[in-house]
């Protein structure tokens, strides 16, 4: 069988679709038939690029295992705003569409949180005339609208909609990683058939989940922990300044990450002359790993967006393996997940200075096992799951 996937993120990369991209890889390889080759058509590390130059280094342009090929195209030095997004992926596009027109598939798989990447997923499946399996990751015409300003998301909206129906349409089979997704593919897309593996905790989390429950001793000032993107949909620029000063001399906050809106966040943490808050830059997983232990209460926040009141950000699974108290600041979807799913995490309405406040007072500053919630969500398990489920579809018999 032979196998073509489209990502636009992929190890050493640092990214939800990245690490998502790998486990499914690592599971493609186990599972697939003797014989079957999988070809990945990807780019050099480029999520942040303050990152992009050490995993640069060590990222080949081309690795050839017998069963997997991966191939990584070069990027443009970009910032993480929309017109560099757009030429970053157009640069990709055309490379992948020459690469793809020099090979055969059977099924093709792309994970997309943008649209774009599954967009050219379809392209590639029609032109193979092959079938198309989805990983759905973000919807993004309903976030663009909330993000882009109101003359502009009404002229973005019509040929974006266009373009996700043509996408969606395209697919066999459409895996979402959210079920706060599901009625608004439900209602777009009745006739599609859906699938449900979610993000989950990897490997190296598993390993490093706590066995035992230890009390945090804070000293009196507990260090606050933010590892992610720091961009529009994360909104940090318009909660994070004045929850520093609500907790001043009662906590510390640590973000570690870059991102669109890393400028803006900078500029609002001067103008309220914070000084409990320490931005670093993007690190690998190890060394995140060491941050996290050292942290006592992680933190977690999107804006306040309609569209994010559906998504289900990758970042809870990490967070809740470590057993730490979470403190987050989502709605929709994400909150009613916390609720039923992860025990000491306190939840506010997102940009809620005082709501957060109440939150964080109302946690125990303790690290426990959440031994249920690894089991349950464990990367390697659900990667498995989704991988046999694109075997499947591309050893189904053509739709009538």
């Amino acid at each position: 069988m032979r196998i073509g996937v489209l990502t636009f993120y992929y190890p050493p990369d640092l990214s939800a679709g990245s690490f998502r991209a790998g486990a499914l890889i690592g599971a493609l390889r186990e599972l697939a038939p003797a014989g079957s080759h999988i070809d990945v058509i990807t780019t050099m590390p480029n999520r942040y690029q303050s990152w992009s130059g050490s995993s640069a280094s060590v990222a080949q342009a081309m690795e050839s295992l017998p069963d997997v090929t991966v191939r990584r195209i070069p990027l443009p030095t970009h910032r993480s705003d929309m017109r560099g997004q757009a030429r970053a992926f157009l640069t990709f596009a055309r490379a992948a569409r020459g690469m793809i027109d020099a090979a055969e598939y059977d099924v093709i798989f792309a994970t997309s949180s943008r649209l774009m990447t599954a967009a050219l997923g379809a392209w590639a499946a029609r032109r193979k005339r092959v079938p198309l399996y989805l990983d759905i990751r973000d919807i993004f015409v309903d976030t663009i609208g909330d993000l882009l300003p109101g003359p502009l998301a009404l002229l973005a909206r019509p040929p974006l909609g266009w373009l996700e129906r043509w996408t969606m349409n395209s697919a066999r089979r459409i895996n979402l990683v959210s079920r706060g997704f599901e009625e608004y593919f439900r209602t777009r897309y009745p006739h599609a058939s859906l699938a449900w593996y979610t993000n989950g905790v990897d490997d190296e989390f598993v390993a490093a989940a706590p066995t035992a429950t230890r009390p945090l001793a804070t000293g009196g000032i507990a260090e606050i922990l933010y590892a992610g993107n720091l961009g529009e949909g994360q909104g940090l620029h318009h909660v994070l300044p004045g929850l520093a000063q609500a907790l001043r001399g009662r906590a510390r906050f640590v973000v570690i990450g870059d991102g669109g809106r890393r400028v803006a966040l900078e500029t609002a943490l001067a103008a309220a002359a914070v000084d409990n808050v320490e931005l670093r830059a993007p690190v690998a997983r190890d060394r995140l790993l060491e941050a996290y232990r050292h942290a006592d209460v992680l933190f977690l926040h999107l804006g306040a967006h309609a569209a994010f009141e559906k998504v289900l950000p990758s970042k809870l699974f990490e967070y809740a393996a470590l057993g730490k108290p979470i403190l987050a600041g989502v709605a929709g979807f994400a909150a009613r997940f916390v609720r039923e799913e992860i025990g000491n995490a306190a939840l506010f309405a997102p940009c809620d200075v005082a709501g957060a406040t109440r939150a964080f007072e109302s946690l125990q500053m303790q690290e426990a096992p959440r031994a249920e919630f690894v089991a349950r969500h464990a990367r390697s398990r659900l990667a498995r799951a989704l991988a046999g489920d694109v075997l499947d579809t591309a050893r189904e018999p053509e739709p009538a």
